[in-house]
């Protein structure tokens, strides 16, 4: 029996594909996974185990390597790079709508790259000044974070961008439905045609058409294209942790007077400092102590 070391790019009905040494390989998990209550994920590193003087024998999985992370919804192992889509219109940009989503990966220890859509129905709708402000203040917001923010009008920024990512970077590509995550991946990996939808008018936001995840090869790397959604959680991070996921107030924290400073009402603070300045943006503070007061009213979990 031969091993080899591999990425499991999609799981389907109990079998999981796995890329390795270039060729792809449908597998079964040993039972082992099952009766160790382990379920292997997309974007798992695995180990998996090939008869190769028998070519009609099943492949087995047989190990599954420590996963860095571990996203629960959508449910992907190992990612590196969130990339955010965040509409401009239909649905309306929301600084609170993309913090979210911001800190929600920033808690996983995954860089975010905002990448922003529909630029040109903005222009079509409000015209091309209001859509440059707009760009511009999203830009200035973000970049004390040093947050990249792309445009899906520029494909070619996006195209560079993933180019220079390190070989087998994996990027999921998420944000709330409607927001345009599925066209960016079809025009990124034009082969791929997965199913988009219009925009529901009624409720103005879209309509699910992703529900598995699935790793695609591009540029050197991967992309998963993820369930949209907009109703963010943060159960897992705690308020004196907070801070950390923003990168720009986590910084200035750094000089606050007291160490457990939650930059409210504190006196030495320089987050507060950092705001009354202009080095940080308002609407990134004011996120900050919204997301706090639902981390500190959040009701406790007794479950084991």
């Amino acid at each position: 029996m031969k091993r080899q070391d591999g990425l499991i790019y999609k799981s389907l009905s109990g079998f999981y594909y796995v890329w390795s040494q270039g060729q792809s390989y449908t597998t079964k998990p040993k039972g082992l996974f099952r009766h160790k209550n382990e379920k292997p994920l997309v974007g798992d590193w695995v180990t998996i185990e090939i008869d190769a003087s028998n070519p009609e024998s099943e492949e087995r999985l047989i190990d599954i390597a420590a996963r860095r992370n571990q996203l629960l919804r959508p449910p992907v192992a190992n990612v590196d790079v969130a990339l955010v889509v965040i509409s401009l219109v239909e649905p309306d940009f929301a600084y609170n709508l993309l913090d979210g989503y911001l800190v929600s990966v920033e808690s996983y220890g995954i860089h975010p790259v905002i990448i922003c859509s529909k630029v040109d129905l903005m222009i079509e709708q409000k015209g091309q000044a209001a859509t440059t402000a707009l760009l511009d203040e999203i830009e200035a917001t973000y970049a004390p974070a040093d947050y990249t923010v792309l445009k899906t009008d520029s494909l070619e920024a996006i195209d560079a961008y993933l180019n220079e990512t390190p070989k087998d970077t994996v990027h999921v590509v998420m944000g709330q439905s409607g927001a345009g995550k599925s066209t960016l991946l079809n025009r990124l990996i034009p082969d791929l045609a997965i199913e988009t939808k219009d925009i529901s008018q009624s409720l103005n936001r879209g309509r699910h058409t992703t529900r598995d995840v699935t790793l695609y090869p591009s540029h050197g790397s991967w992309l998963a294209d993820t369930p949209g959604f907009s109703a963010i959680e943060f159960p897992d991070i705690e308020a004196e942790d907070l801070a950390h996921c923003f990168p720009e107030i986590s910084r200035a924290s750094a000089s606050c007077k007291f160490r457990s400073c939650r930059h409210k009402q504190e006196p030495g603070c320089q987050v507060k400092a950092a705001v009354e300045a202009g080095d940080i943006a308002a609407s990134r503070y004011n996120n900050y102590l919204a997301i706090l007061e639902r981390i500190e009213n959040r009701k406790p979990n007794y479950r084991s």
